[in-house]
């Protein structure tokens, strides 16, 4: 029998995460996360704010953040993310850059956002043209779509739920129906759905064997770009961002380009 744990726990790696108040996903970044790393999560203050601009605003001050890094730091993650994609796409590109350098000022080793991450992830594929699902409002959901198109990403559809609260309450099948609705035959290379809060690890593959274009969520794109930060790769079977083979897919046409050859035969 091995006993040589008697002489303490394996050492491990860890992972900070700085997430908003009303996470409520905590397991599912844990199935990204390959067993010899450790995840450390905190969390942003409470607010008495729905989701909102508003929110997305308060919850990633500097301040806010630097204090949650700092407590971070205590158990010596070599990597924190930032888990929030309205907080960290409402200042734009220029906004999420100036807050990971916050966290690196307030002793990040190395920091990361969820919607960093987005636009790395979409370079790693070569997506230049991206269809959006969000649960949020209209009005956050347009801050996203800037955003994209501010990293020079053509939008090409767009559905969203209009959600202010409890979005971790939204069944799979939802997910699946907005993605139906966002994604048109051949017109984008990848779909995102949006918001930390929203659970999506097990509609990935489904919905890429269905569409046949990557798809990417959140929560993957965070945990993905903080683990490739300590040369590791994210666990996620048949999802296209995390392993190569799932990258190639029979084309999608357009639908009038379906007629054509459809009639030619």
């Amino acid at each position: 029998m091995d006993v040589s744990f008697l002489g303490g726990p394996r050492p491990q790696r860890g992972v900070g995460v700085v997430a908003p108040f009303d996470f409520a996903l905590d397991r599912e970044l844990w199935r990204w996360v390959p067993d010899e790393v450790s995840l450390h999560l905190t969390r942003t203050p409470f607010v008495p704010v729905e989701v909102s601009l508003d929110l997305a605003r308060l919850v990633s001050e500097h301040e806010t953040l630097g204090d949650a890094v700092r407590a971070l730091t205590a158990v010596a993650p070599e990597v924190i993310g930032y888990a929030c994609t309205s907080g960290s796409f409402v200042g734009g590109i220029a906004g999420e850059r100036a807050m990971c350098a916050a966290m690196s000022l307030a002793g990040a080793p190395a920091a990361v956002t969820t919607s960093g991450a987005l636009l790395e992830a979409l370079t790693e594929l070569g997506v230049r043209r991206v269809a959006l699902v969000t649960p949020y409002t209209v009005s956050v959901t347009r801050v996203l779509e800037e955003y994209v198109a501010e990293a020079g990403v053509q939008v090409t559809g767009c559905a969203f739920m209009g959600l202010t609260r409890e979005i971790w309450r939204v069944p799979y099948r939802d997910v699946v129906a907005m993605a139906r609705q966002a994604v048109r035959p051949g017109a984008a290379d990848a779909l995102f759905i949006s918001c930390t809060n929203l659970p999506t690890y097990d509609v990935i593959p489904q919905l890429e064997a269905e569409l046949r274009i990557p798809v990417l969520s959140a929560n993957q794109v965070t945990m993905w770009a903080a683990l490739r930060r300590l040369g590791t790769r994210a666990v996620g079977p048949y999802q296209a961002l995390l392993d190569e083979s799932a990258r190639v897919w029979p084309p999608v046409l357009p639908e009038e380009q379906q007629e054509h050859q459809e009639g030619a035969s």
